[in-house]
């Protein structure tokens, strides 16, 4: 199965195995090899006409901390049914507000090798306090080319599908 028409079905599970009053709108449903990302939409709690902008963060904050708390068992119960059925580990998070906040992820090592250059420019990272370890800094510049790519990073994943959509419809071993 490939990975697009995999997270097409854990979104449908997902969807019909979450309470219908958790999330507005339709959930967030990311796959890598390691984990599946489950991200609902809370309803923005109301606040009073004028209150600041801190008062507004703190309420949303507040909403997100009680939603975790109040939900966290069956969370747990509904992740253990999705790791058995589909093999990965269960992240959780939520959007409100404008603010997304991912209550659980892993932390997966990744091997790599980095010539002098590449790891001169992690020390300075670690050097300059920017991060505290070389995992660190490389963590940093990942998050750094995704956020300044997001564009080009999409149009290939789009393209990706487009190859796993094609080898799925050719000849058959």
């Amino acid at each position: 199965m490939s990975t697009n028409s995999t997270a097409e079905e854990l979104r449908g599970w997902f969807s019909g195995r979450l309470p219908a009053d958790w999330f507005e709108g339709r959930i967030e449903v990311v796959l890598d090899r390691e984990e599946v990302s489950v991200v609902g939409r809370l309803p923005e709690p109301e606040a009073a006409a004028d209150a600041s902008g801190t008062e507004r963060a703190a309420l949303v904050a507040g909403h997100v901390q009680r939603f975790r708390a109040d939900t966290r068992d069956e969370r747990i119960a509904i992740a253990r049914e999705a790791e058995r059925r589909f093999g990965h580990k269960v992240s959780w998070g939520v959007e409100c507000g404008g603010e997304r906040e991912m209550f659980t992820t892993l932390s997966v090592p990744v091997m790599t090798r980095l010539r002098q250059p590449e790891r001169r420019v992690l020390d300075t990272l670690v050097e300059a306090g920017v991060a505290r370890s070389r995992s660190d800094a490389l963590a940093w510049c990942v998050r750094l080319v995704g956020r300044n790519t997001g564009e080009w990073l999409t149009e290939l994943r789009a393209a990706l599908e487009h190859v796993e959509r094609a080898r799925a419809a050719g000849p058959k071993p």
